[in-house]
């Protein structure tokens, strides 16, 4: 595992489509039992090198009800991205999607160097797309299609607060079933 996350740090495939360069930001260890799989690294976290250090990272850190001890604790949670590296603003604002290439590149080794992962967060579309095929985001957040390995969450971006008011069931109905998966998954 060591070996594969180092090549995936060194990934280069991309980096002429980069607006800041190269900077995959992943973690992931053979000992995981959970993995959250989202978009792609923002600004912030492409400046400090460590995943979900921005205002979406304290978002997802409340709803799964976990410390930064416990949400960094590699040995217990993996952070795979769509694209592993930040990929760039949109002419209206909001950031690109995720590169292409990445997913299909990194995705499938490290998922196997990851074997006793029980519970994939899906944190937004992209990543709901990749793994359950296509399908609307708030359909999957409310049903939950995929559980109980995968369990889809929408994008804990700014955004997602207008849509989390204009569905309060997110809070009410499916964030106590979210906290004990996860809880079920790190015991």
């Amino acid at each position: 595992m060591k070996e594969l996350l180092e090549s995936a740090r060194a990934c280069q495939l991309c980096a002429a489509h980069l607006p800041l360069g190269p900077r995959p930001i992943l973690r992931g260890s053979p000992t995981a039992r959970m993995l959250i799989v989202s978009q792609a690294p923002g600004t912030k976290v492409h400046i400090s090198g460590t995943p979900w250090t921005d205002a979406s990272g304290h978002r997802l850190r409340a709803w799964l009800n976990l410390t930064p001890e416990v949400f960094y604790d590699e040995a217990r949670i993996g952070i795979l991205p769509m694209g592993l590296c930040y990929p760039g603003v949109l002419p209206k604002g909001g950031d690109k999607p995720p590169r292409p290439e990445c997913a299909p590149l990194w995705h499938p080794p490290l998922l196997a160097a990851m074997p006793m992962v029980r519970l994939v967060l899906l944190a937004g579309g992209y990543a709901q797309s990749r793994y359950l095929g296509p399908g609307l985001m708030t359909e999957r957040v409310r049903g939950q299609p995929g559980l109980p390995r995968f369990f889809c969450l929408p994008h804990p971006s700014w955004r997602t607060v207008g849509w989390a008011m204009r569905n309060p069931w997110f809070e009410t109905e499916t964030l106590p079933i979210l906290r004990d998966a996860v809880s079920a998954a790190l015991r």
